[in-house]
């Protein structure tokens, strides 16, 4: 993107703003937590789920979920950034004070407010936690909307556990069900192993008052939405995060098409009644 004009006097999703890293968090190895205010005028508000688009200076431009608080009521936003390409590289090396654009909110949500009365079921693999991080926090603030909640994460090996410190409070301060489970395990860990599937599958639910949340790789996401099938919960009660090349966020350049969606503007929260046809055809 070449031109940027800088706006002070709006927060219009589509117009670019300045925001300066005054945080960073260590996640793991590859992957850090920017910690972003307005520079000038701060965007709108963010619904858990959704994403912005994020500039580099000379770099490029893509989207990166929103990982922060969506109740904190303050214009500070997170980013957990993950260093995969020269966009996100850059990014996620932006030190203390550096300026970087933000467009957006842009997207679909979690739906929450389906969600409440019953019971919420949360499952993330590896870096897929960070869309899921709003959906939690957002659930803990408003407990006694729902009866269980319950969080399933996965990661590859105990080092490339997402938000390692936040994940042992919800475990053993918030009253909230946790099964961790690693794919390789170090010689300190006495956790699960296997994926997110093992300990999905053994889970009791009451599927007429379960709604899902899947954030992570397509095959993941897909066999855990096979397993909440097979326990009888609607596929229109499963939403999952899909990715696909979203370069404008605006639905006008058509990078982020699945089948008939625009995935920065129909997606990125689909439901699984939506998504399982065309997560099917290998060519989309």
């Amino acid at each position: 993107m070449s031109g940027i004009t800088w706006a002070d006097t709006t927060s219009r999703s589509d117009t670019m703003l300045p925001y300066r890293v005054i945080g960073r968090v260590r996640q793991t190895r590859d992957t850090m937590t920017l910690h972003l205010k307005p520079v000038h005028t701060a965007a709108q508000r963010f619904r858990p789920g959704q994403f912005m688009m994020l500039y580099s200076f000379g770099v490029g431009e893509i989207a990166i979920s929103i990982s922060g608080n969506p109740v904190t009521g303050d214009d500070v936003l997170e980013h957990t950034i993950r260093a995969v390409g020269a966009v996100s590289g850059a990014l996620h090396d932006t030190g203390i004070g550096g300026v970087i654009g933000v467009r957006g909110p842009f997207g679909t949500g979690w739906d929450l407010e389906s969600a409440a009365g019953g019971d919420l079921v949360i499952v993330g693999g590896g870096v897929g936690m960070a869309p899921l991080r709003p959906a939690v926090l957002a659930a803990l603030s408003a407990r006694g909307d729902y009866r269980r909640v319950i969080l399933v994460t996965g990661a590859r090996t105990p080092a490339d556990v997402m938000f390692r410190s936040e994940q042992k409070r919800w475990r053993t301060v918030d009253s909230i069900e946790m099964y961790q489970t690693v794919d390789h395990p170090g010689p300190a860990w006495d956790g699960r192993i296997g994926f997110v599937t093992e300990p999905l599958a053994h889970l009791d639910l009451e599927p007429e008052r379960t709604t899902a949340f899947l954030c992570g790789p397509e095959p993941m996401m897909r066999f855990c939405a096979r397993a909440l099938l097979n326990k009888g919960i609607p596929a229109t009660d499963i939403g999952l995060s899909l990715e696909r090349n979203m370069q404008c966020g605006v639905a006008h350049c058509g990078h982020c098409q699945l089948g008939p969606l625009l995935l920065c503007r129909d997606g990125p929260i689909v439901d699984y009644a939506t998504a399982e046809p065309l997560l099917a055809v290998r060519e989309l």
